[in-house]
C-alpha cells in the first residue's frame, strides 16, 4: 500500500486499519490453531505412542504392557524416540499454521510515523503560501 496523495488520507487511514485488524485477527487464529495441534507418533513395533503439543509439550504417552519385555534401556530409547517424534509432528504443523499468516503480516504497510504526518503539514503550508 502506497502512500497516498493528501485528499486520499482519509481512503487510505481506513484501509490501514482495515488491513492491520485483519492481521491481527489472523494471528490471533493461528495462536488458537497452534493451540489445537497434535502431534502424533508410534514405535515401528506399534508398542509405544505418544502426542505432543503445538507448542511441543508431550499430551499422551500409550506404553503397551508387552513393551516392557524390551529391557529398560531399550524402552527408554524407544520411549525418547517417539516422544521426539511426536514433537517433531507437532512442530511441523505449528510452522505450517505460522507460515500461512506470514504473507499476510508480511504485506502490512510501514507503520505511520511523525514523518507522515509533518510531510501532510508541510504540504499544507506550501500550498497555504502560493494560494495565499
Amino acid at each position: 500500500m502506497r502512500s497516498p496523495a493528501p485528499e486520499d488520507d482519509a481512503e487510505y487511514l481506513h484501509q490501514y486499519v482495515a488491513q492491520s485488524r485483519r492481521a491481527v485477527r489472523a494471528l490471533h487464529e493461528a495462536r488458537a490453531s497452534i493451540g489445537r495441534v497434535e502431534g502424533r507418533a508410534r514405535s515401528q513395533d506399534g508398542l509405544v505412542e505418544a502426542a505432543a503439543g503445538g507448542h511441543g509439550l508431550p499430551t499422551r504417552l500409550r506404553i503397551d504392557p508387552r513393551a516392557l519385555r524390551l529391557g529398560e534401556a531399550a524402552l527408554g530409547r524407544q520411549v525418547a524416540e517417539v516422544l521426539r517424534s511426536a514433537q517433531d509432528d507437532a512442530g511441523r504443523q505449528a510452522r505450517q499454521i505460522a507460515e500461512g499468516v506470514r504473507d499476510l503480516t508480511a504485506a502490512l504497510p510501514e507503520p505511520l510515523d511523525e514523518t507522515f504526518v509533518r510531510g501532510r503539514v508541510d504540504q499544507a503550508l506550501s500550498r497555504l503560501a502560493w494560494e495565499g
